[in-house]
This record gives structure tokens, sequence and C-alpha cells, in this order.
């Protein structure tokens, strides 16, 4: 973590990822810039696996770092393997999955473990994968939960960090479904990244004190 003045605690470097319009990689930002993560992080860059992703301008248009390097015809793990690359010359504390759309290699998430967040529009107890809210509107479900958990092996199976409900019940459309997802997706990311942020910066303040004495 880059310090950012003698006194005030070091700033957690962001890698957001993104392969489209990146909704949350705003919200972050925006965080980042006014909200809840103003003073805990700073966005080190967002990169994209898909170089004209609408995101990437919007990104810098926000004034963040922006890298990208193009995943079309490649295997997953050598490209993977030059992703790695690329966001370890940025230094991130951790890497932030929004709306990237590739299922992460071995080779990419033991290179960041522990470190990489993904947010998934449903209790990943019920439903992983892509299209988490099209099965909560084709079930008629009167509630789904926004997931926000570290990234392992698995798909979406590594460790909750926290789930938020969305109440669904009224909304007769897919779109309105999404809509409601999304304005708990961008709150909850951010709100759960800067608690985990505040969680480690007290337990490394703890290890400091214990091994002072």
């Amino acid at each position: 973590m880059a310090p950012t003045g003698n006194h005030s605690a070091p700033r957690a470097r962001l890698a957001i990822l993104l392969s489209g319009r990146g909704s949350n990689m705003v919200a972050l930002v925006q965080a980042v810039q006014q909200g809840v993560l103003q003073g805990l992080a700073e966005v080190a860059v967002v990169f994209s696996n898909v170089p004209d992703a609408p995101g990437l301008a919007t990104a810098a248009a926000l004034g963040c770092p922006t890298a990208s390097l193009s995943s079309q015809g490649r295997k997953r793990a050598e490209f993977d393997a030059e992703v790695v690359d690329v966001l370890q010359q940025y230094r991130p504390d951790y890497v932030v999955l929004a709306g990237y759309m590739r299922i992460l290699s071995p080779t990419f998430i033991r290179a960041f473990a522990g470190r990489i967040l993904n947010i998934h529009p449903a209790d990943t107890h019920q439903h992983q994968g892509l299209h988490a809210y099209e099965w909560a509107f084709d079930n008629h479900l009167p509630e789904t939960k926004i997931t926000v958990h570290l990234v392992d092996e698995g798909l979406d199976t590594g460790p909750i960090l926290a789930q938020h409900p969305v109440d669904l019940r009224g909304a007769a459309t897919l779109a309105e479904v999404e809509r409601r997802g999304l304005a708990v997706e961008h709150r909850v990311y951010a709100e759960t990244l800067a608690a985990l942020i505040k969680q480690e910066r007290h337990a490394e303040r703890s290890r400091s004190i214990s091994t002072s004495d």
C-alpha cells in the first residue's frame, strides 16, 4: 500500500477489472473520490480484456489509469499470465472484479490469492455463474441477494464477505429486477471493500503493537 502522507494510513491500491460498461467500476471510483472509500483506497488501474470496452473510456474520463489486453482467441492460462504481469506493474493490494466476464485460471488466482473480490447478483449458495438476474426473474423470486465474496479456484465458491437482500416484489420486468439489483450492488460493493480495508488496517496495527511489545 502506498503512503499518502507522513502520518496518514496507507491507501489500498485497487485494480478494477471490467469487460463492458463498468457501472460497478463507476460506483467504486465515485466512492474513492467522494464516498466511503475516500482516504481508504485509490484506483491504481482499470483494466479490461476488451480493448474497446466502454468502461475504459469512462474510467479515463474519471481520471483513472487504464490498461487493456485482448483475450479474443487466447488460451486462458496463457492470457491470465500476461494479465498478471500487466497488473503487477500497478502494485495492487486488491483486484476488484466489476463485470469482468472471464473465468479466472489458477494462474491468476494464485498470483493475488486472498485479494480478489467479486460481486455476484445472487446468493452464491443458490445460483452460480451467469444470468443470475434472469434466474431470479424466471423463478418469480420475491427476493434475491447481492453477494460480495473473495475469489477462489471454484465458480462463485469463495468466502462470502457480505450479502444484502433485494426486494423483487412487484418487479414485472427483467429490466426492473436488474435496476433494483444494481442499485444495491453499487452501494454494497464499496461498503464491503471499505470494511475489509479497515479490518485489515486494524489487524496490521494489532500485529505491530504485539511485535513492539
